[in-house]
């Protein structure tokens, strides 16, 4: 399967929110209208530095999305990459969708001279584990999320 891998346009809306419908169910977290408008929002802001790419295959069906956006890092007094969400549809997983998505990702990390591209995933993410150590290095970092009352 060819997978051809853009920036989202604005001709991408019903696609990208069936995919990312998947995605918020393959993390039981609950989706709105109101989630899905503030994300697009976000993506078409041009103040902000938050992207989307979106991969479908020869015939125009979508396959995945990622989010990524620049974040400061002060130790480094610069800009480096973090990538906040990645989805891939069952059916198109194994077929090289991830490495199109991350071949374009760091295309656009090199062009903004990131010099990393960071993000976090699910402990049981098993799969999802399995790509990322072919793709990249874990960092012996632990996140930690502090609610907020």
């Amino acid at each position: 399967m060819k997978t051809v891998v853009s920036e989202l346009s604005l001709n991408d809306r019903e696609g990208w929110e069936s995919l990312y419908y998947e995605y918020a169910e393959f993390y039981k977290v609950p989706m709105d209208q109101t989630i899905l408008d503030t994300v697009w929002s976000w993506i078409f802001d041009v103040n902000n530095k938050f992207y989307a790419l979106v991969a479908k295959d020869e015939s125009g069906n979508y396959l995945g999305f990622m989010h990524y956006r620049a974040m400061p890092s002060p130790l480094r007094g610069k800009l480096v990459g973090f990538l906040d969400d990645l989805y891939v549809k069952t059916e198109a997983r194994g077929v090289g969708v991830v490495d199109a998505l991350y071949k374009e990702l760091n295309y656009f990390a090199s062009k903004n001279d990131w010099p990393f591209v960071r993000w976090i995933t699910a402990d049981n993410n098993y799969r999802g584990r399995s790509v990322y150590d072919k793709l990249s290095d874990k960092t012996q970092w632990v996140t930690y999320q502090m609610p907020v009352e």
